[in-house]
């Protein structure tokens, strides 16, 4: 098979979570295991650092990995899912694994696909693994899938591990209180492994607490605190004190969303903790790594602006927390009327979504090309309970062009809802990175 065919078959044959949903969704680490064994497990040759949580998980692995290969590490990324090309997955230092690699590992493990029956996230793990060990990494920056205790990538031993926060999300899967949930997602704690959370509540605490009997817990907001925040178009400023040395630094990010600073505070604590376990990072390293994540690692959908006259933002924001996250930034555009380009999969807890958002926006409701997207007439319906106007759309690049035509040089465009609704915008990626 070429590359090309190679994608089909994974696509296709596969059960794909991001097409069909819950019937991919395999709550086992066995296949996982299996699979790694049957290469020589190769998560067992390389550094790693583990990160989950409900939101930021995947900008927080950027980042890292920006100040890691800024500091002059070979640097490994695992993240999913991918926004247009599938090698967005697995990078080392920013460039994407080889084509010639994905074929020939997917030619190598067609038996064992015949007799495992993995699933495509099954599957990309051991890839990813693969990758990096072949490709000698000093470290990888690995992010979980869905959940933490069951999700494929949890069979790595992390220098360190991070949980960005907790929300309801995956419902289905991962337990409906919000105990429930930190309680899959601190299943990556591991014993002797120490563990940052970024964000933590009340409910949320104890869980951590008791999954970490056997080894060290820190927390960001105990470590941290954020001094200020000046947000610009094209990045964002950060001033954050150190507790602990009570020396104050200004961080600029060319990510700007704001929310990047709840994010900032989980990486700088795992940085820490590499420190003192002697990898080489200076405070030069930290502050140009996250002056250039997107540079170094190609992270794009956080509050991206595509377009100006109106301004156009897209943002993966896609549950209640995220959702809840991006209202907090709009007030920080300067902009007359507020449009909102719009479009969710159909197992998100959609109604709750809807709720959130202001009833003064002009909508524009449309639907990623994915099995798993809910029907843009169905969504209007839905939004037409909560207040919210708006006319559907058959794809979001129509959708977008629609809001441009209606919408005046100084209002705001915002399209969000589903991480594969924007890897379907036109130009996401530049074409000079595919």
């Amino acid at each position: 098979m070429n590359y090309a065919q190679t994608l089909e078959y994974l696509f296709t044959q596969l059960p794909m979570f991001s097409r069909v949903g819950a019937a991919a969704y395999k709550p086992d680490l066995t296949n996982t295991i299996k699979l790694c064994e049957a290469l020589g497990n190769p998560q067992h040759q390389f550094k790693s650092i583990h990160v989950a949580g409900t939101n930021g998980k995947g900008s927080t692995s950027h980042m890292l990995a920006s100040i890691l290969q800024t500091a002059g590490y070979k640097t490994g990324l695992y993240t999913s899912p991918h926004l247009v090309d599938f090698r967005e997955r697995i990078k080392i230092d920013g460039a994407y694994c080889t084509k010639e690699f994905i074929v020939e590992f997917t030619e190598q493990i067609k038996p064992l696909i015949v007799t495992l029956q993995p699933s495509f996230f099954e599957i990309t793990v051991a890839m990813a693994f693969s990758y990096f060990a072949q490709q000698k990494v000093d470290i990888a920056v690995i992010e979980v899938g869905l959940g933490g205790r069951l999700d494929s990538t949890n069979i790595i031993t992390p220098e360190v591990s991070i949980i960005t926060n907790i929300g309801l999300d995956h419902t289905q899967f991962l337990g409906d209180t919000i105990p429930q949930i930190a309680s899959e997602k601190a299943g990556i704690i591991k014993k002797e492994v120490p563990c940052i959370i970024s964000e933590y509540t009340q409910e949320t605490k104890p869980v951590f607490e008791a999954a970490a009997k056997h080894t060290t817990l820190a927390y960001g907001s105990e470590l941290y605190t954020i001094i200020d925040i000046q947000y610009a178009h094209d990045y964002l400023d950060v001033e954050v004190l150190n507790k602990k040395t009570e020396g104050i630094e200004t961080y600029q990010l060319d990510l700007n969303g704001s929310y990047q600073a709840k994010n900032i505070i989980g990486v700088l604590g795992a940085i820490g903790i590499l420190q003192t376990k002697g990898w080489h990072i200076t405070n030069q390293h930290i502050h140009d790594g996250l002056s250039q994540v997107k540079k170094n690692t190609g992270l794009y959908g956080r509050w991206q602006m595509i377009g100006t006259s109106p301004t156009t933002v897209v943002d993966v924001a896609h549950n209640v927390a995220g959702i809840q996250t991006l209202l907090a930034q709009i007030p920080l555009v300067n902009h007359q009327k507020l449009h909102f380009v719009f479009g969710m999969v159909k197992d998100k807890d959609i109604d709750s979504v809807l709720a959130l958002l202001p009833d003064h926006a002009t909508y524009y409701f449309t639907k990623a090309q994915i099995e798993r997207a809910i029907d843009a007439f169905e969504l209007q319906h839905k939004a037409d309970a909560h207040g919210l106007k708006g006319n559907t759309y058959q794809t979001v690049n129509e959708a977008i062009a629609a809001a441009k035509k209606e919408a005046q040089a100084t209002d705001l465009i915002v399209v969000c809802g589903s991480i594969f609704l924007v890897g379907e915008i036109e130009g996401i990626i530049p074409s000079s990175i595919l």
